[in-house]
């Protein structure tokens, strides 16, 4: 029988913004090289769960395993260093940075252990996956389009070579066809047995992308499972799907 790794699993998690409860005890869990998207309307909690996992945002209660660890009393530095990186929604590129510049800071505790020269090798293979960055190398990041400035925070993030990438909304306020490229460099990660945790309002195109999902309404789970599963679910089909 072969082994199923549970890379990340989170367990009865409950986070507050302020007064306000978002995440009303949510569950779920991430095998090792599966690629499993949470989606769900605008203030289910996406986000807000994402930035848990980071320690961007404290966990009240619950618990939040890496590799059976646990890190949700970790700093989002330290849960870096573990091996999760996080594509930010709305990107959060520097803008007064070049390109280049913007790409070494994803490589910043590589470059502090053992100076620039050693995410060369990193900086090639992102470049390689997204050719335009190699391009406007010498560019300012606020110059490059919306769908530039995209594959620029998902191959800033790739620097650091994760063991768990968190992609929350990547094609939020991208052009279909640049969505369709990024969307189509996921599924080449997950090829190479890259293991995604994608949050997304694009339900139809973060399912197809999948392995799994989760449905989030108002904080909690209130549907999981296969792909197939999920997308032959008329309720789900009806409410996120469009059909």
């Amino acid at each position: 029988m072969v082994q199923v790794i549970k890379m990340l699993t989170v367990k009865d998690i409950k986070t507050y913004y302020g007064r306000m409860l978002v995440l009303k005890g949510i569950g779920l869990s991430v095998e090792e090289g599966e690629a499993v998207c949470v989606i769900g309307a605008n203030g289910a909690g996406k986000t807000t769960l994402l930035h848990s996992i980071t320690g961007i945002k404290p966990v009240k209660s619950g618990e939040i395993l890496f590799h059976g660890r646990q890190i949700h009393q970790l700093s989002p530095v330290q849960i870096v260093r573990s091996g999760i990186s996080l594509v930010p929604e709305g990107r959060k590129i520097f803008a007064p940075l070049t390109v280049r510049e913007n790409l070494m800071m994803g490589g910043y505790l590589k470059i502090k252990q053992g100076g620039k020269g050693v995410i060369e090798k990193d900086l090639d293979y992102v470049t390689k996956i997204f050719p335009i960055l190699r391009e406007r190398e010498k560019q300012l990041g606020g110059e490059l389009s919306g769908g530039e400035q995209q594959m620029l925070s998902i191959a800033r993030a790739l620097i650091s070579q994760p063991k768990l990438l968190l992609l929350d909304e990547p094609s939020m306020g991208i052009a279909p066809i640049i969505v369709k490229e990024i969307f189509n460099v996921l599924q080449g990660l997950k090829a190479q047995r890259t293991t995604l945790l994608l949050v997304e309002q694009n339900s139809r195109i973060a399912l197809k992308l999948s392995d799994r999902g989760y449905v989030l309404e108002r904080g909690k789970v209130v549907a999981e499972g296969s792909r197939e599963k999920l997308m032959g679910d008329e309720a789900i089909k009806k409410a996120y799907l469009g059909t």
